[in-house]
Parts: C-alpha cells; sequence; structure tokens
C-alpha cells in the first residue's frame, strides 16, 4: 500500500507557474528560453497581445485558455486568472502564463507571481521583448541618439483608474524620449499636456500593431498627429513615441532613397 501510494505521489507533478514574455507580435521575436517554457507546459493562459503561432510550439495535450481583453471586454477579471493559475496548477503542474511585450513592463506579471508564491507554487520569470522598445525599433526610431536624446520614458497613458498618467506632465518637460503605451484613448490630453509645454512642434509617431503584418504608422508633431491618426484611421493597440528622434528617422530614410536614387542614375 505504502509502495502504491509513494509511485502515486510520484507521478503528480509539482505545482509551477512560469510567466513569459511573448514579445512585440511579431512570432520570431521571442526568446529560446520561452519557446522552452511554452514546450513544456502543461496549461497556457494567453493574453489577447499574444501571436497565436507562438502556442504551436505548446504541447499537443497542453490546456490553452485564453484570458485575455478585446475592445474593453475581459473574458477574466485578473482576481479570477489569478485563481486560475492556482487551481490549474495544483491539478495539472507547469502552467505558462504567457503574456504581450514584456511581463514586467505593465503586464502585472509580478502581481500573478506574488500571488502564486503565497499559494506554494514553484515560479520563474521569462523576460520578452518589450514592445517599448521593438515597435519604434521597427521603423528605424532610435529611442537615444547622442546630441538629440540622452534617456527615454516609458509610461503608462491610462491609469488603473483611467486617468492620464501624471508622469507625462514631468515627462513633458524634459527632452528625453517619450514611449506611451496604452495612451490612444488619452491622445487629446497627451497633446494638450505637451502643447501647455510649448512642446507644439515636437515630432510624434504613433504605431498601431507593431512588429506585426497588421502594423501602420503616422507621424507628425505634437500640433498635427490628431489629425495624421484621423487620416490614417489609427487606433489601439498602439505606440506613441515623442521625441526630436523621431525626425531622425524620417532623414535616415530620405538619405536611403537618395542614395537609392543615385546608385540608379549611376548604373
Amino acid at each position: 500500500m505504502i509502495s502504491t501510494l509513494n509511485s502515486i505521489k510520484h507521478y503528480i507533478p509539482s505545482p509551477k507557474l512560469t510567466v513569459v514574455g511573448a514579445g512585440p507580435g511579431d512570432s520570431e521575436l521571442i526568446t529560446l528560453k520561452a519557446i522552452r517554457a511554452i514546450s513544456s507546459a502543461d496549461v497556457i493562459l494567453y493574453d489577447a497581445l499574444v501571436n497565436s503561432e507562438l502556442l504551436e510550439y505548446a504541447s499537443s495535450t497542453s490546456e490553452k485558455i485564453f484570458v485575455g481583453k478585446r475592445r474593453g471586454c475581459y473574458s477574466y477579471q485578473q482576481e479570477q486568472i489569478n485563481d486560475l493559475i492556482v487551481a490549474k496548477a495544483n491539478r495539472y503542474g507547469h502552467v505558462v502564463r504567457l503574456k504581450g511585450g514584456d511581463p514586467f513592463v505593465f503586464g502585472r506579471g509580478s502581481e500573478e507571481l506574488e500571488f502564486a508564491q503565497k499559494h506554494h507554487l514553484e515560479t520563474e520569470v521569462v523576460p520578452g521583448i518589450s514592445s517599448a522598445l521593438a515597435v519604434p525599433a521597427g521603423q528605424g526610431i532610435p529611442l537615444t541618439m547622442r546630441h538629440v536624446s540622452e534617456s527615454f520614458w516609458v509610461i503608462t497613458g491610462t491609469t488603473k483608474l483611467h486617468e492620464l498618467s501624471s508622469d507625462i506632465k514631468i515627462a513633458a518637460q524634459s527632452t528625453a524620449t517619450i514611449i506611451i503605451l496604452m495612451g490612444m484613448g488619452k491622445l487629446s490630453e497627451i497633446v494638450k499636456v505637451f502643447s501647455n509645454a510649448g512642446k507644439e512642434n515636437t515630432p510624434v509617431a504613433i504605431i498601431q500593431n507593431g512588429s506585426t503584418r497588421h502594423e501602420k504608422s503616422g507621424f507628425g508633431t505634437i500640433q498635427t498627429i490628431e489629425a495624421v491618426v484621423a487620416e490614417k484611421q489609427l487606433s489601439s493597440p498602439a505606440i506613441i513615441v515623442i521625441g526630436e528622434v523621431v525626425s531622425n528617422r524620417v532623414t535616415l530614410n530620405s538619405i536611403s532613397k537618395e542614395v537609392q536614387i543615385d546608385s540608379l542614375i549611376h548604373n
């Protein structure tokens, strides 16, 4: 009897949570460690901004549960997700919480890890490539540049109370590059803050669905960006980049085109 019980106990997997960063959207912008975690998962809880192609790395026997938000509608509240993590880990073993971008950049990854630890789950985090860095890079926008920008700020546009982050007012006083996530619903307020700071002519880029085949972008200034958004019909999910570095993206593209044209003329 004791031998049988020990045998059963041996095959019950240890409950574990791995919070995994799925990157900005491009399925190739994923780390090897993330792929290994997905492959070993018994259960995967994934968000709306996660590229579904990443689920192909999962075992055919793993359970895959969508727990994200689409168009303001939550399939699960955060408290329900926390409970689901613990319940699935205790029943099946290894739960992977797959989150867009990096789970520690406005991803609530730390909250889920803390909850899991309180319930005696083994925990691990796999960092991801944040959209705040990757999406501007994909458009050729350097976040820092000598003689232009010595730093960059990554700010949420909308707080938990659905208000504009007060940090944006502070950021508007600096020469840093400002990357605003989840800010499209507050664009008019953001424009007002930067206009009040005398930054009407500061370049702005807005990139929707960055790094995916559905990527769209618009470029302007604080003064013109709302008209650009309306013209190009840009909406969430999108990243807002504010700063002089945006102009350098345009300059680099102009130089590239000039080189191509010059090459064609002389060949």
